[in-house]
């Protein structure tokens, strides 16, 4: 990647943690005394938060969230914080094709390239152009009343659909695509990508999938019957999910922003074109992140014997 002819970064910060906000001051200062541009932005422009169901509703496309100065002129866009705010930049960088490189300031950091510890290692890579781009698929969810959008983001994770509170069973008519529409009863119901099957999905028993497969996942949440499972599918095909419950639902996305969805809504889903891009400087050994920060895999020791 040669950054000599596109000399302009994003700064996306989560300024609600002072490392992240002093860690970007540095990076700013170093990539401006090398001669490039630097557009700071925060990474709350990407949270939507939930709808009051009392108040007009976010009908805007998916692609508002896109801060102002950031184009397909940008090299990539640097992202200090935790995973949600890899979430967060996510819906402010995926509609204009501009990469993110993930640096971890918060707990977990599933989603991160690089942390702290290597941050002048990651700088020297990012001026030198020695990084490569690894695609994850995204989502659009729609909120539609007849032909009427009432509320619509993108999703790197999964949407999930459930009753307040999450305690009582509910009925969806979902429709995959082509196939014939299928009824699931249960306490909610998660449609996620390969990056969500290692959130929210795998917490509600289903499968990991890895990044690269071309596939989506719907996984019951606590279902009523023993026949209703996970599926995985093609990711080509449409989903539309019909609350067939009385009361109203509540639909959360990438786990910090969402809306109610009411018996005449239903919740329509389907691949993004703009998939969510990843700086990577090495291959991403996919099953050495799930080792490192799930235990998968791990060898099984036994409890030494106390006799």
């Amino acid at each position: 990647m040669d950054v000599r002819s596109l000399p302009r970064f994003g700064l996306i910060v989560n300024d609600g943690k002072d490392l992240a906000v002093q860690t970007a001051k540095t990076i700013q200062k170093t990539l401006e005394d090398k001669g490039f541009e630097v557009v700071r932005v925060s990474s709350s422009g990407g949270l939507l938060g939930f709808a009051n169901p009392d108040q007009h509703m976010r009908a805007y496309g998916y692609n508002a969230c896109v801060p102002e100065g950031f184009d397909s002129s940008m090299a990539l866009a640097i992202v200090l914080g935790g995973d949600g705010t890899v979430l967060s930049a996510a819906r402010q960088t995926a509609p204009v094709d501009v990469p993110i490189l993930a640096i971890n300031t918060g707990h977990l950091g599933f989603l991160a390239e690089a942390y702290l510890l290597d941050l002048d290692r990651a700088l020297k890579h990012v001026v030198s152009g020695n990084w490569e781009v690894e695609e994850r698929t995204s989502l659009v969810v729609s909120v539609m009343r007849s032909d009427q959008r009432r509320w619509e983001a993108l999703c790197l994770n999964e949407m999930a659909l459930h009753r307040e509170p999450l305690t009582s069973m509910c009925h969806f008519e979902i429709s995959v695509g082509r196939h014939a529409p299928v009824d699931i009863s249960a306490d909610g119901v998660i449609l996620s990508t390969p990056t969500g099957s290692t959130a929210y999905s795998l917490s509600a028993g289903g499968p990991v999938i890895t990044p690269d497969c071309p596939v989506l996942q719907l996984t019951p949440i606590s279902p009523h019957s023993l026949a209703s499972r996970a599926l995985v599918f093609s990711d080509e095909e449409p989903v539309t999910v019909f609350p067939a419950t009385p009361e109203r639902l509540m639909m959360v996305v990438d786990g910090s922003a969402g809306c109610y969805v009411w018996p005449e809504d239903r919740v329509l889903i389907r691949r993004s074109d703009h998939p969510v891009k990843f700086v990577r400087f090495s291959d991403h050994e996919f099953f050495q992140v799930l080792r490192k920060k799930l235990g998968w895999g791990l060898p099984h020791v036994a409890k030494p014997d106390k006799n």
